[in-house]
């Protein structure tokens, strides 16, 4: 179910060599990165997260190079396939102690991460250029507050991160997302509905509030209310007349 089989189901693919497997956060979570990720960067001055739009992501592989695009797509699938409940939970803070620092929100996999992931590695690397970092089965999953700028101020950074509370936040991951060049949406293969999606599909509210049904539903809670359009553009005046 989900396969591409037209012909012209890759035809973003013509000459792609460059891409970059991850999950982007959603939800709550999503919020409080974000919102950490900027306060850090308004507050010390650094950019090296917020230079383009902050999105923030667990890598899974790569960046890595191949010059067969429509297998990567065709393996990611294939794996997706596989798995439909990946939870994992954000636990706290942590560092990578390299020559440059990168300050992280730590994530505690489950198995079933650990193994997607795992998977991912070994299937694409047969077809692309592996990062060391991808061939180990031990595999620091983090979703990355600051780096690149952070290393003559890191000590303060550190301190300021490492006094606020904790995070401590579950999260499924509900989407594999396909990056090429410039981070653009390439494809994302969605585990609950299990299906390819392009990336006019990946960046539509219709197929994730479809995904976020399916996935409610899979869990045994019930659906969200949706207000209509009307109800909300109520709500909007009379809270231009009450602020």
């Amino acid at each position: 179910m989900g396969q591409a089989k037209s012909k012209g189901h890759y035809e973003q693919d013509v000459g792609m060599t460059n891409f970059f497997i991850e999950f982007r956060l959603h939800g709550y979570a999503k919020d409080y990165a974000k919102e950490l990720i900027y306060d850090v960067a308004k507050k010390f001055g650094v950019k090296g997260v917020t230079k383009r739009r902050a999105v923030p992501h667990i890598a899974l592989y790569g960046h890595s190079e191949t010059d067969n695009m429509k297998r990567v797509v065709s393996e990611v699938e294939k794996i997706g396939r596989k798995y439909t409940l990946v939870p994992f939970k954000i636990k706290g803070f942590d560092y990578f102690n390299k020559e440059h620092k990168v300050i992280y929100l730590d994530i505690n996999p489950s198995p079933e991460l650990k193994e997607l992931r795992w998977e991912l590695a070994q299937r694409l690397s047969k077809i692309s250029t592996p990062l060391p970092k991808d061939m180990h089965r031990k595999f620091q999953f983090h979703a990355t507050v600051a780096f690149k700028d952070i290393d003559r101020q890191f000590g303060k950074i550190w301190s300021y991160i490492k006094a606020k509370e904790e995070p401590n936040i579950n999260q499924h991951l509900l989407r594999i997302t396909i990056l090429g060049a410039n981070r653009k949406i390439l494809y994302e293969y969605d585990l609950v509905l299990k299906k390819l999606l392009t990336r006019g599909q990946a960046l539509s509210k219709y197929w994730w509030n479809k995904t976020i049904t399916k996935f409610r539903e899979l869990q045994g809670l019930p659906q969200e209310k949706r207000q209509s359009a009307f109800v909300r553009f109520i709500r909007f005046i009379k809270n231009l007349f009450t602020a």
